[in-house]
């Protein structure tokens, strides 16, 4: 298969269940909404050294105290991994920024059935000393907690679900500047996908790893079979003649469709001049049970 005559390899990505949470973070104005959203999902790349993987949904279509808004996508391993970088995280990023208020995002992609509350606010709430106070609105509870500017307003419950983790392509080009374009362009379009997180600095990894290493105290390591500047050293290199530079797009998302949704419009938009393949990575089907393969997502 070639689109724009880039080779489509027959192969699949390999991702795996993660617990998975969405957050709406409202300020005064867009500025302070996005600081916090900015903060709160820094440095959240990859669970292998972050613990959590995160990512900004977009604007907020709708807000409980009608201000502007900022949704945001947070993935760990399991639910009592997710909540302790959540509470880390909104307790840091979040209630520090001011004017900023913080609400469930609703997982309403997700079954009911699956759905379970996380109570995050109700364990925020301690912050405010003893000076804290409730309310319930409906059905929600929601924190007061007394801060120096005034108040942080907390849901007491979030929904978490088993979101899908690790899909993923990877752009084989000739050279640097044409995998760094076709890159940026899948980006582009796959943020057009709600639910979609891409958690690498601008949705990008140039360092894609291979799980262990020569060294025993590593977990992970380069992925050797796509590194170029070492392909005439390992047996194991799938680069094909004239690759120079490769760079991966990971994907998290609420869904499988989500994520079949995005590989596919991201493959369709990487298919650009100085693009050789675009293939992707697993390990067979032994690390996760969901499986997206390229051609058949491309038709």
């Amino acid at each position: 298969m070639r689109i724009n005559n880039v080779e489509i390899v027959d192969t699949f990505a390999e991702a795996f269940p993660m617990a998975a949470v969405r957050v709406t973070i409202t300020a005064k104005n867009e500025k302070w909404a996005m600081q916090a959203a900015l903060a709160a999902t820094g440095f959240a790349t990859s669970v292998i050294g972050c613990g959590i993987e995160a990512d900004i949904d977009g604007p907020s279509p709708s807000t409980p105290d009608g201000r502007p808004g900022v949704d945001c996508l947070f993935f760990g391993m399991s639910t009592d991994a997710l909540e302790k970088q959540m509470l880390k995280r909104i307790g840091q990023a979040i209630m520090t920024t001011p004017t900023t208020a913080c609400f469930d995002g609703g997982l309403a992609e997700c079954p009911a059935d699956e759905r379970k509350p996380l109570k995050l606010g109700g364990k925020i709430r301690f912050f405010g000393d003893g000076f804290q106070a409730s309310k319930i609105i409906g059905d929600e509870r929601y924190w007061r907690i007394p801060v120096m500017e005034g108040e942080f307003l907390i849901q007491e419950s979030f929904s978490t679900a088993k979101g899908i983790g690790g899909g993923n392509f990877m752009i084989l080009a000739e050279s640097d500047d044409a995998a760094l374009t076709a890159a940026e362009a899948a980006v582009e379009r796959m943020r057009e996908v709600r639910g979609v997180a891409l958690p690498f600095p601008g949705g990008i990894v140039r360092s894609g790893s291979q799980v262990g290493s020569k060294y025993a105290f590593l977990p992970a390591s380069t992925n050797i079979a796509f590194c170029p500047t070492i392909r005439s050293r390992v047996p194991q290199t799938v680069l094909p003649p004239g690759t120079n530079s490769v760079m991966e797009v990971v994907i998290d998302a609420l869904t499988y469709a989500q994520v079949a949704e995005a590989t596919r419009v991201g493959i369709e938009a990487a298919c650009l001049p100085g693009v050789l393949q675009i293939t992707a990575g697993n390990y067979g089907g032994k690390l996760g049970k969901h499986h997206f393969h390229l051609r058949e997502l491309l038709g």
